[in-house]
């Protein structure tokens, strides 16, 4: 779950194993490869797939993503997305980031009053309308009236919804698109390691795999005091994923 802006709104399809391809990398919820699913893998993704993985899927505000892994508001990430939660929400007595935390129950989790989630609940292509109110050049006058465009579409949707609106811009401008969240500021830590153990082996070993360590974290969210009422979240299951899946 790297850190950065737009994976809150990108879904990571590996498409070759073993080599690097063109095929591979990171693709918008709504456009993903499915012609390659189809004749490399023989997968056609069922209908609703995809929203459901968006939906699963949380940006922080602090830099990073995550998934919610349970009905009850469980957030999966990584140690060092919560990182800097874990050390702002450290005490004298108590230093989550080096020593770690285990909630026994709900009412032991910490608050973190400076993170937010933002979970993508819509996308809308808003292309046409930005180029139809801004001339077909590179001058500062056409960056200028687009960016008021972006404004405006992004006030509208805010206003219409009461979900944070952001305008991305993907294939160095070929594409916009309305990206609308549901904002959850009641945020509180349930779980995090140690640090020895979640950073063994070092940034060398950050994108590797397998990994000997335990780069993770889990917070919750919460709406009016209890844990949010979660529809779309990645089950667990010990088994592991089943021939066909």
């Amino acid at each position: 779950m790297p850190r950065g802006f737009g994976f809150g709104g990108l879904l990571i399809v590996t498409l070759a194993i073993g080599y690097a391809s063109a095929d591979e990398g990171m693709w918008v919820y709504n456009q993903l490869p499915t012609k390659i699913l189809k004749e490399r893998y023989g997968f056609e993704p069922p209908a609703g797939w995809a929203e459901h993985l968006m939906r699963s899927s949380v940006r922080f505000n602090s830099g990073g993503s995550g998934s919610f892994v349970s009905s009850t508001g469980l957030v999966l990430t990584n140690h060092h997305v919560a990182a800097d939660t874990l050390a702002k929400i450290s005490t004298a007595e108590h230093n989550y980031y080096r020593d770690g935390f285990l909630a026994k129950s709900h009412a032991d989790e910490v608050p973190a009053p400076d993170l937010e989630l933002n979970q993508l609940v819509e996308i809308v292509d808003v292309t046409d309308r930005i180029n139809q109110a801004v001339a077909a050049e590179a001058s500062d006058k056409a960056q200028q009236t687009r960016q008021a465009e972006i404004a405006r579409i992004e006030k509208e949707s805010t206003e219409q919804t009461k979900l944070r609106s952001d305008v991305i811009t993907l294939y160095q401008g070929g594409a916009y698109h309305l990206y609308r969240y549901k904002k959850y500021t009641d945020v509180r830590l349930a779980f995090a390691p140690e640090f020895s153990i979640a950073f063994f082996g070092g940034d060398a070993d950050n994108f590797e795999y397998p990994r000997h360590d335990l780069d993770m974290a889990l917070f919750r969210v919460y709406e009016n005091g209890q844990p949010a009422k979660i529809e779309h979240f990645l089950k667990w299951s010990a088994k592991g994923a089943a021939d066909g899946e």
